[in-house]
């Protein structure tokens, strides 16, 4: 049953992908930066997308991860709706920190809270894994997963969907923008198609470490599984100062990190917030001394995910 509302707006999150060694698997939402997004029912059926943000992003519903996202919403659901979709992206497209995931997440959690909530978060993460088909090529969920649930999630399998949400302790996340753009379909390309074993069972290892750092609220454990033999060694080459960054945030009392999903963004987990704003202090001066623009951010886990804050 439709609601009667005329509109909803909708807060989606940030996320992490990845999570250093869990390429693909891994995913945490962020408080901060978040999309905003005001949803309404139209009386008929369609999609009418437009921006209030700098963006030059498609407006065809086909072409737009939102888009994509609702269509795949709407031929599932009952009846015939349609809706108006007014995005404010304040997640920059290309950032590595789940702009697409957040537009497709947002859209499908308006969508759903409008049409009275028929469907499960897991309906909702596979219909907005469809957006990330639109942007990326790949119907990945470890950025949609967290954005729809909050917190941690583990993506044990994608064909079928099987999300697990992981506990994890508090913890302060220290981002650092670089201005420069990573796309994500480039950032797959580089990658090698085949492994070393012996690489293979380190990255196992260190993933099967960071979940069980999660769960058992260990942060020396989260620390040292913040490790990736695959995938960082061949991106982070596309990332100026990566090594530096990492290098010093650590020195500087950081758990660990690395790259946000496929970059340029990077991320930091530390335990207090004294060492979180002195992890920017490095990033700062790092990006400063390169000429690069950045944008950093000191926040922490939302185990909320995208939500409906308002009616309008």
């Amino acid at each position: 049953m439709a609601n009667e509302l005329k509109g909803v707006q909708v807060f989606a999150p940030a996320t992490v992908a990845n999570l250093v060694c869990g390429f693909d698997v891994l995913g945490m939402a962020l408080q901060q930066p978040q999309d905003v997004m005001t949803m309404r029912l139209r009386k008929e059926p369609g999609i009418v997308i437009s921006h209030a943000d700098g963006y030059d992003l498609p407006v065809e519903p086909e072409k737009n991860v939102a888009g994509a996202s609702l269509l795949a919403l709407m031929e599932e659901y009952s009846e015939k709706v349609g809706f108006e979709v007014i995005i404010d992206k304040r997640i920059k497209p290309g950032s590595g920190l789940g702009s697409s995931a957040a537009s497709s997440a947002g859209a499908v959690v308006g969508a759903n809270y409008l049409l009275g909530n028929p469907f499960s978060k897991e309906d909702l993460v596979r219909f907005a894994m469809n957006g990330e088909k639109v942007a990326s090529g790949v119907k990945h969920a470890d950025n949609i997963a967290p954005c729809i649930y909050g917190g941690v999630t583990l993506i044990q399998s994608i064909f079928p969907l099987n999300i697990v949400q992981l506990t994890a302790p508090p913890m302060y996340v220290t981002v650092v923008h670089p201005q420069i753009e990573v796309r994500t379909s480039d950032a797959r390309q580089i990658l090698r198609k085949e492994v070393q074993l012996k690489a293979a069972i380190k990255q196992w290892g260190n993933i099967a470490g960071l979940v069980a750092g999660f769960l058992k609220n260990d942060y020396d454990l989260i620390g040292r599984s913040l490790e990736d033999v695959i995938i960082e060694p061949v991106r982070s080459i596309l990332i100026p100062g990566f090594d530096e960054v990492k290098k010093k945030s650590k020195e500087a009392g950081a758990l660990g990190g690395g790259i946000s999903g496929s970059g340029p963004s990077i991320f930091m987990l530390s335990k207090e917030e004294y060492v979180a704003k002195g992890v920017e202090d490095v990033m700062i001066d790092v990006y400063t001394r390169l000429g690069i623009e950045f944008k950093t951010y000191v926040t922490m886990i939302n185990y909320e995910g995208a939500k409906v804050v308002s009616e309008k």
